[in-house]
């Protein structure tokens, strides 16, 4: 090779070794702004999550299993449980269908449909559950004919679950759009060219394509259907035994003046919460590595 063709040592190393310097900070830089993160999410993050653990179990196992055991406790788990398992699959649907049309069509108010999925991004959960209550509720719009019709949307379960719907269905296709956007459709083109059904593209080729983008999107989707409070609260009624999720039976708790017991049921979110993290990260793991090998 011709020397003349070799990048002298003096026009290609010093700019690169310009460039590294420019994107390194001095050590005390560096160790200032890793102490502050940390400072910060053991003050807001680790020391309040100790402490509710803390408290949970700061009077033995006997008191805090006769907390999350007595009727009204077990009542709010399986009504939390109830309104997950109807709102999660729901926005499953919703989220898969949303992000499909989204990303593989062009239609007139395209722009409109995802501004309406950020919609409970924006707009408080506790005006959500005012705008349910004016539609359903007794002296609601509807409230007349669901009193004739002897059906029960506010103050009951049908309500609780509305409300959850609405604070979550924008997670799973949140988590889907830009995905499927990225892909394309070339894949969906070329399984069309050779024969495949619209169902059998789904199934075969874009359904495993996004698995983990939507098992993420269904997580987040679920840790925020147990752990809503606004939109529940106007909703509920607040009646024990009946209509509290475990978010409202802590607070009644707690107001109350029953510490052990309040700690005792929020040491469970607590707990899914923490799931839910490890949960998020395994598929945020998988999710590289299958974009490495891709």
């Amino acid at each position: 090779m011709n020397s003349a063709t070799l990048p002298s040592p003096g026009t290609t190393a010093g700019p690169a070794r310009s460039a590294l310097a420019a994107t390194q900070e001095p050590a005390w830089v560096r160790w200032t702004l890793i102490g502050t993160a940390l400072a910060f999410l053991s003050l807001f993050l680790f020391v309040p999550l100790i402490a509710v653990f803390h408290e949970a179990f700061k009077k033995g196992w006997e008191v805090y299993l006769a907390a999350i055991t007595e009727p009204d406790a077990v009542s709010a788990i399986w009504l939390t449980l109830t309104a997950a398992a109807i709102s999660v699959p729901l926005n499953l649907v919703f989220g898969i269908s949303a992000a499909w049309a989204i990303a593989k069509f062009d239609f007139r108010g395209k722009n409109l449909l995802l501004t309406l999925i950020d919609l409970p991004f924006s707009v408080s959960p506790v005006i959500a559950g005012l705008i349910y209550v004016l539609v359903f509720g007794l002296q609601g719009w509807l409230g007349e004919w669901l009193r004739d019709h002897d059906l029960k949307v506010i103050f009951a379960v049908p309500g609780i679950v509305l409300a959850t719907v609405f604070v979550t269905f924008p997670f799973v296709a949140r988590e889907l759009i830009p995905l499927m956007q990225a892909q394309g459709q070339e894949q969906e083109e070329a399984a069309r060219v050779l024969g495949a059904s619209g169902w059998q593209i789904f199934w075969r080729v874009t359904l495993p394509n996004v698995k983990w983008a939507l098992l993420y999107g269904v997580i987040l989707c679920n840790a925020r259907a147990m752990g809503e409070f606004g939109a529940v609260s106007v909703v509920s009624g607040h009646i024990r035994g009946m209509t509290n999720t475990l978010p409202l039976h802590i607070e009644i708790v707690y107001n109350e003046y029953q510490f052990a017991a309040a700690f005792a049921v929020a040491s469970l979110l607590a707990g899914l919460a923490l799931v839910t993290l490890v949960l998020k990260y395994a598929v945020e793991q998988r999710m590289k590595r299958d974009t490495h090998v891709d």
